[in-house]
Parts: C-alpha cells; structure tokens; sequence
C-alpha cells in the first residue's frame, strides 16, 4: 500500500451503498478519482478486509477521446495481510495508466460484520423498537467499509449516495446535500479532504432537534430530550471559545448523535458528526469534556493530521492541550486543573503497571510489522503528548504567545497531514529565539528525549491552581488512611456538593491504596455505597471496582445491577448471555473493567 500512494494520488472517492437491515449487507460500488503520478504504474493495492467481498472492477478514462474509454473488467487478486485486513492488488492496463492523467476505478462489492460495521437488532437498541447500524473507522477499521487506503497520511474529498428501507434516517460525517423521501435515498457530500478513517455512517430511528446556528442533536426519540437538554446551548459557546483560541472552525456544521452502550469508545470526532455513546448522558461533567474534546480535534486531527499512526499525539495530544485551553477560558484554570489532576493520575496508574520501560509509553511507537495501531491507544498518546504540548507553551513564557502559534501551525497545514518534525521544525520557525537558545537540546528535556524516551513525562504542567477543588479531596482520602478512620472529621465532607471528576479522584485514590481492611470497607459502604448508588455511572463503576478489589461481598449485589442497567440493554437478558453475546465478544478488548468485573 505504501508502494501506492506513491504511485497514485487519490482526489476523490464517491460511494453508492444500500444497506439491509434483514440480512446485514451493505452492498453497492465504490469510484475512485486517481492520478498516476509517474510512468509505468502497473498495480495499484488497497487496503481490505476478508469480511469485504469484491464483485467486480473497472477503469474507466473520463473524456479521452470526446467520450469516456472503458476498459475491460480487471484483474484483481486479494492477499492476506494482516490478522486485521487484506491487500486488494488490482491490475491496471497500461495504455490508460499515463502520468498525470485522471482515471477511475469501480469497486463493486458487499460487506457485511466487519470490524467496521455494527448492527444492531431492536433490542440493543436504546428505544428497542427498530434496529440501527453504525461505523467506526478508527484507526484502521474502515478497509472493512470500503476498500481504501487505510492511511491517515492519504485524504480526499468524497461523496455518498445511500439507499435505506422505510423509516430509516441516515447521517454520514458530511454534509447532507440531498434527500429523496420516496426513493429513500440519502446523499451526502464532504468538500474538505479527510483520511479513510474519518468517513462514518450511522443509520436507524434517529430524530434531531437544533441547539444552535450550527449543531443539532441526532438521537434515538427515547434519548433525544435528555441529550438536548444536557447539551442546551453550551456547544455554540465552546464554538466560539475554540474559534476565538484557534481560528475558525472549518467543518461547517457541529452536529452530535448519540449512539446505544454499545458503542465501542466514548466519543468520535468524525468531521460534522461527532459520535458519542449514550451512557455519557448521566455525568454532565464527562458529557462536557468530552465534547470540548471532539470539537478540539476539529482543528487537530481533523484539519492537521497524523500522518502515521506512530505518532498519534500529534492528534491526541494536541486536541487535549485544545480541549484544556477551552475549558479553562470557559470555566476556569481550577475545573482544568482538576480535570487534569484526575487524567495525569490515571497515567501515573497504567506507567505502574506497565513499568518505566515499556516501550508502548513512547510518543512515537515504533509498530512492528502487523500490529494493529488501534491495539496501541493508550493515556501516553493524551496525557503524556499533552504534557510535551504544555512544555512547548511554556517555553514560550506567555499561554496567548502559544495561542498564536497553534492558529498559525492549523493555517500552514490545514487539510494535510503531519510528522511531529513537521510541527517542530514550524514552532522553532515561529520563535527564533528559542531555536537561538538551542531548546530543542536543553538537557534533560531534549525534543528527541520526549519523543522516544520510555516512561513518564519528563515534566507535567503547574497544577497548583486545581487547589481549591483537588484538596479537599485529598485530605479525605488521607483521613480514610488513618488508622482508625475519624468518623467525626470524615463527616465534615460531603461528597453530594462536590463535582463529578472531585468524586471519582477520591474513588481512584482509594483504589490506589487498596487493599483496605474489612473494618474500613464497611465504614466507607455505610458512609457511601446508597449515596453513591444515586450518582452517575462514573462514580458507580469506580466504587464497584474498589469492592471486587477488597472482595466486600455485601456490596457485591450491585455489580450485577449496574451490569443490567448499564451493559445489558435487555432486562430480561442475563449477565452470563451477556458474556458470550457479539457485542461484547467484538469489543471485549475495549472494556477491561466490565470484564474484571464479570470475573
């Protein structure tokens, strides 16, 4: 695939897809607008998947001769690759393939369950009433959509026509530029190039209201009123807060659909549809973090991409730095800080477990040959790219002065794709001073140290303003470590007045201390457990994980409970069908906890 991109630049691609629901099968064709860019291009590979199957495919010249030169079916073989795709190889004749000159190739196919691809019968459904597709391409799961070049490093425009049964609303991340009720047949056109893992399409009951001049809520009926209400009129705002740090948002619109619990991550930052699973509803703070997130990577990762995915901070460390600069012009450096707090912990826990040393905690990974790059999305590609982003801006002594820098780095690559050198080379150019000053080699904290040394960031940001909300969670936390607890002291908290991300920092540390004596389990479960029992789903999972830690069997009861309520969308399913069900076979991978706590 690398050899192709060399060969062929890819301008555009267009889908026409119908999609049935009885027998889960997209099936229809695929055109793509390429450019030989040197002579004797004999082959051109892309990236599939065994779950893809081709029918048949064509070249056609557009306007050669005063019409269109059609060439005969080619040949085409597919070959294994890796456990995660195969390679399309596809013949092309010679006396059409010239340099510089447009051709088009049609791939017909149909896929079906690809790792790509989620359907999901009625019942899994939130309103368990009609069922509901949905994709999700990253990193590299859309070869199983479309045959494509399965790269961040490649982007184009694109174009879809697609085809549903009755009753069936379809959103693609584009803008929708057509829809016909009687033929049922949606049309989408996106005018900015992106790469193959930033096309999505979710289908089902879907309705939406407008939250603003350019967002609206997508979501089943029976969600659709809580997620507006939940959301109100904060994105415009946190819009207008990240156009004012980063310059203007591109996409055109920011909608947001919200998709069932099984949705396998939180949140998608597919360009004009930002995809995000239901369950956040319940904690407001979470719900609003991560939404600052996907709008921040409508500037880093969407506009200016990773061009490898061994350097996936250059996305996610970015769009957090991004997201931390919006909520602390919006509510503040002791809310960001303590939203930090509570992420650089999580960090320090998974360097605990991994050691100092494993490799996986490199800014840049170094992927051997077939790993899967979505095997690899760890808190170092957040929290420790975040760290050398916060780094960069304090080099510069002044946060505005590195505002500056960000809006001009998005203007000078804006639709491209990048390599952390690329982004370097541009912040040393923008401060002369600093490349002057030979920053890139202070001792220590070397560029090239941060970026391939093992480990935990070589320094983390001043914190110190979280104070005022981190303390006081603290403090209880070493009140419960005191042997015995003080009943009296540990009363003057309560934990009902603090914030969402407040509670879980507590939950965390006294994960981290555990084991915790039985005598200490029971005082915190009849000080917490029925509190807690009526906060949101973040709160609730972190104290089920400390009871399976210390085996408090009292509590073990609401293990079960929460699984019905958050996992099994079915009640009359049980825990054990659940198990062996093919939602969680598919993304059991992604869902350590619920399956620590099933065991």
């Amino acid at each position: 695939l690398a050899e192709s991109t060399r060969l062929c630049s890819l301008r555009h691609f267009h889908l026409d897809l119908r999609l049935n629901f009885a027998v889960k099968e997209i099936t229809g064709w695929q055109v793509l607008e390429l450019v030989a860019l040197q002579p004797g291009v004999q082959t051109l590979v892309l990236d599939t998947h065994p779950s893809l199957l081709i029918h048949s495919i064509d070249c056609k010249v557009p306007g050669s001769t005063g019409a269109q030169d059609i060439s005969p079916s080619l040949t085409y073989r597919v070959d294994p690759f890796t456990d995660y795709g195969s390679s399309l190889n596809i013949s092309l004749p010679a006396y059409v393939i010239r340099p510089h000159r447009a051709f088009q190739i049609t791939v017909r196919y149909t896929t079906t369950d690809g790792p790509a691809i989620w359907w999901l019968d009625a019942e899994l459904t939130c309103g368990q009433t009609r069922p509901l597709v949905f994709t999700q391409g990253h990193s590299v799961c859309n070869r199983s959509f479309f045959p494509c070049f399965d790269t961040p490093a490649v982007k184009s425009t694109y174009t879809a026509t697609v085809r549903v049964p009755e009753g069936v609303t379809v959103l693609m991340s584009a803008s929708r530029s057509a829809y016909s009720k009687q033929d049922r047949v949606f049309q989408f056109s996106m005018e900015y190039p992106v790469p193959a893992y930033l096309v999505a399409l979710v289908a089902g009951d879907l309705q939406h209201v407008d939250i603003g001049p350019r967002s609206r809520v997508w979501a089943e009926p029976c969600i659709l009123t809580c997620a507006v209400s939940k959301l109100g009129g904060s994105v415009e705002r946190w819009l207008n807060v990240a156009e004012d740090l980063f310059g203007p948002y591109v996409w055109g619109r920011y909608d947001i659909v919200f998709l069932p619990p099984s949705f396998p991550i939180v949140a998608m930052e597919n360009p004009c549809l930002t995809f995000i699973i239901s369950s956040i509803l319940e904690s407001r703070e979470f719900l609003l973090i991560d939404v600052i997130h996907e709008i921040a990577h409508g500037w880093f990762g969407n506009a200016v991409t990773n061009a490898t995915w061994e350097e996936m901070w250059l996305s996610e460390g970015l769009a957090t730095y991004a997201q931390r600069r919006i909520t602390t012009e919006a509510y503040g450096e002791a809310f960001t800080c303590l939203e930090t707090v509570f992420r650089l912990d999580a960090l320090h826990r998974q360097m605990r477990l991994l050691g100092d040393n494993n490799p996986v905690s490199k800014l840049q990974v170094k992927f051997e040959p077939g790993i899967n790059p979505s095997s690899l999305m760890n808190l170092f590609t957040y929290e420790k790219g975040f760290c050398f982003v916060s780094y960069l801006s304090q080099l510069c002594g002044n946060v505005k002065r590195f505002d500056s820098f960000l809006r001009a780095y998005i203007e000078q690559f804006k639709f491209s794709s990048v390599v952390a050198q690329d982004l370097l080379d541009f912040f040393l150019g923008f401060f002369p001073e600093l490349k002057e000053s030979c920053v890139a080699q202070r001792e220590g904290l070397e560029f090239e140290r941060w970026l391939n040394g093992c480990g935990p960031p070589l320094c983390e940001p001043d914190l110190s303003a979280g104070g005022v909300l981190t303390g006081p969670v603290q403090s209880l936390c070493d009140l419960w470590a005191s042997e015995p607890p003080d009943p009296e002291a540990i009363a003057n908290f309560n934990l009902s007045s603090w914030n969402t991300f407040q509670t879980v920092l507590f939950l965390d540390r006294l994960l981290d201390r555990s084991p915790l004596s039985h005598d200490v389990m029971g005082q915190l479960s009849r000080c917490y457990s029925a509190q807690l029992d009526e906060m949101n789903a973040e709160v609730r999972i972190r104290w089920l994980q400390i009871v399976v830690r210390n085996s408090f069997y009292p509590d073990l009861p609401r293990i079960r409970g929460f699984l019905h309520k958050h996992w099994i969308t079915n009640p009359n399913a049980n825990v054990e069908n659940a198990v062996e069900s093919d939602r969680l076979k598919k993304c059991k991978n992604k869902l350590p906890l619920l399956t620590t706590l099933l065991i």
